[in-house]
């Protein structure tokens, strides 16, 4: 007899379950029954348990907050409703991740963190999907999936080879930069409260005048950068792969809320065309000299997730969700993403994933003509499911896209426009003569090490001239470490 006090339990359907601790036997000893159906049931839900795993970004940690306002400047350059006033707040959730390691992978490893931010704001939500690196490896999202498989487990030896890694930035000079970041001192985060985030991309903002501005998006921590080196990130994973998965649960669970100061670099919407280098370039960062940090809010991390799967794994972010006063610019990698972000989903999802909790919109309305599909929820009924129509259902606004080009000219594959200072290392190497001699030190050993594993010659020399096209003193200590491990350079 159960406790009666305790809820009864039941199956999927509400049906109540008399027992749940043995099968359905034909008598003592016998064969298990195939009329057992809560059996039948109870495994067939464990065999459809996981679903798809992110192809990147797998390893992730999440945490709810909310985003305040504290300038009143903002409506100047965007109409975008959640910064209208000082003082007014939008709720988020937030993702942190890993890059290249599946489920169960360290979250300590040297890998750049995604930072993806879901607004819900009263115009939908907007998804602001990021790094903790103002850059990235790629700025033409057509080599994406060939980057990824550089990164995953090679095909045949089911392990990350160094091989690979390499040889694919041998081949691609544009990735420097990020290498010399992710090399660095702080390509491993002490914790995910210690770390920046950035929007990474440019984006287009437009305000109620119709004026328009280019921005790109910086989460300054307020905690202090803080970051491990190899051996420490190696012996805390090795103890708990899940270290800044706990970390940032009991940071929120004890109180201490961390938190981001959001600045925004704001570029007129004219000079993009006359810059030195190409402003939607995402591997290169535009210099705080020429267009300061400007703050515009606080972010604030105060509650966990009740369920780590059904909030943080099937969370999903989609750049091309922007509400009014926000677009897209010509960055190549984020128009990639326009598509990418949401079709991974759908794949992962379904085509009503935006219909779980944690994706739905809060406090707006949802209307739109589509319908069926798998976790439908019918709540439009007997709505028609077509547009146009002569009925009362929802119609577009008929207000202006936010577009911030023109789609002109002659269409076809077309390199990136040069500009004075188009190099791929000009900026790698200006970060790394800002670098402490001690930091410098640490990126040639952690360069060297991993270059040393390399069993293609022309793959490391090919990698070290691209390292002496960003700066003759970075390449000239490269060379040197390798050679102290035997590894000749030609």
């Amino acid at each position: 007899m159960t406790d009666s006090k305790r809820p009864t339990l039941t199956n999927d359907a509400g049906n109540p379950i008399s027992n749940d601790t043995f099968s359905v036997t034909a008598g003592p000893g016998g064969p298990v029954l195939l009329q057992d159906h809560r059996l039948v049931e109870k495994l067939a839900r464990f065999n459809r348990e996981r679903i798809p795993e992110r192809i990147v970004h797998a390893v992730g940690s999440g945490a709810y907050g909310t985003f305040t306002v504290t300038s009143p400047d903002v409506p100047k350059w965007t109409k975008m409703k959640l910064f209208a006033d000082v003082g007014k707040k939008t709720e988020v959730f937030l993702r942190f991740s890993t890059v290249a390691a599946s489920r169960g992978g360290a979250d300590t490893a040297r890998d750049p963190r995604g930072f993806a931010v879901k607004f819900y704001t009263e115009d939908g939500n907007w998804d602001l999907v990021g790094n903790n690196t103002p850059v990235f490896f790629l700025r033409d999202g057509l080599k994406f999936p060939d980057f990824i498989h550089s990164q995953k487990y090679d095909p045949y030896t089911n392990r990350q080879e160094p091989d690979n890694v390499w040889d694919f930035f041998a081949a691609s000079p544009e990735s420097t930069h990020q290498f010399v970041w992710l090399f660095g001192d702080r390509g491993i985060p002490a914790s995910l409260r210690h770390t920046d985030g950035f929007g990474s991309h440019t984006f287009l903002w437009v305000n109620a005048e119709g004026e328009r501005f280019w921005v790109k998006f910086h989460f300054k921590t307020d905690q202090g950068i803080r970051c491990l080196d190899d051996d420490e990130a190696a012996a805390i994973g090795g103890r708990d792969p899940q270290h800044h998965q706990k970390d940032l649960y009991d940071a929120i669970e004890r109180g201490e809320h961390p938190s981001w100061t959001l600045k925004v670099q704001v570029m007129p919407f004219a000079d993009a065309a006359t810059y030195r280098f190409d402003p939607f370039d995402l591997t290169k960062v535009w210099p705080y000299e020429d267009y300061p940090l400007i703050e515009v809010g606080k972010l604030v991390l105060d509650r966990t997730p009740d369920n780590y799967f059904a909030e943080v794994e099937q969370s999903a972010f989609d750049p091309g969700h922007m509400p009014p006063g926000i677009g897209p610019s010509p960055d190549r990698m984020l128009q990639a993403r326009l598509f990418a972000y949401g079709d991974a989903h759908r794949y992962r999802l379904g085509i009503n994933h935006v219909h779980l909790a944690v994706n739905a919109p809060k406090g707006v309305a949802v209307r739109h003509y589509g319908r069926d599909g798998a976790h439908a929820d019918g709540k439009a009924g007997r709505a028609k499911n077509f547009w146009p129509t002569h009925g009362d259902g929802p119609a577009p606004t008929g207000e202006a896209y936010d577009l911030g080009y023109e789609l002109s000219g002659s269409i076809g594959i077309h390199p990136t426009p040069t500009h004075r200072e188009s190099s791929d290392f000009v900026q790698a190497g200006a970060l790394y003569r800002v670098m402490k001699e001690d930091e410098k030190a640490r990126l040639v050993r952690r360069l060297a090490g991993s270059l040393a594993q390399v069993t293609r010659p022309e793959v490391i020399a090919k990698s070290v001239e691209h390292f002496d096209s960003a700066d003759a003193d970075l390449g000239a200590r490269l060379r040197a470490a390798l050679k102290a491990q035997n590894v000749e350079v030609a």
